[in-house]
């Protein structure tokens, strides 16, 4: 079964807010092997002229992980995620994600495509702050394997 290409364009709901917390982005932080204080301790952040602790660039795949699972559980999509390899990761950004911030999340297909037997599947991600203003979109491309 392949992807519904009906889907390009398709945008979901806006996800709760997610509250990013300090700890979160110190254990993000960890896991990427980040060595920045500023990802650590809030005393070198704010010496750094940030509001708190600033996540790694990539913190915004925690909040973007929501949103993905709206596409992958839309049973219209037909994205059999047993056949998911992820392909692709970009980020585009108005400014850093800081502790603090309070993230809603929207995904929109941008793009299916066939290539091969496989189907490809881009999902843009926008991030926004408890004000309405962009943070950041996380851009996936989703590779569904086709039937061999």
């Amino acid at each position: 079964m392949s992807v519904n290409p009906e889907i390009q364009g398709k945008q979901y709901p806006s996800t709760p807010p997610y509250l990013v917390g300090r700890e979160k982005v110190r254990e993000f932080a960890k896991s990427v092997f980040c060595t920045d204080p500023a990802s650590f301790d809030v005393e070198a952040a704010r010496a750094a002229g940030h509001p708190d602790l600033i996540a790694s660039p990539t913190f915004g795949v925690v909040i973007q992980e929501q949103t993905l699972h709206q596409l992958i559980d839309d049973e219209q999509a037909g994205v059999d995620f047993s056949r998911v390899v992820h392909g692709d990761q970009r980020f585009i950004f108005s400014r850093p994600i800081f502790a603090g911030d309070e993230l809603t999340a929207t995904l929109t297909v941008s793009s299916v495509k066939q290539l091969g037997g496989h189907s490809m599947v881009t999902a843009d991600t926008e991030m926004t702050d408890a004000s309405g203003a962009h943070v950041v979109t996380a851009i996936s491309t989703l590779v569904v394997r086709g039937d061999e």
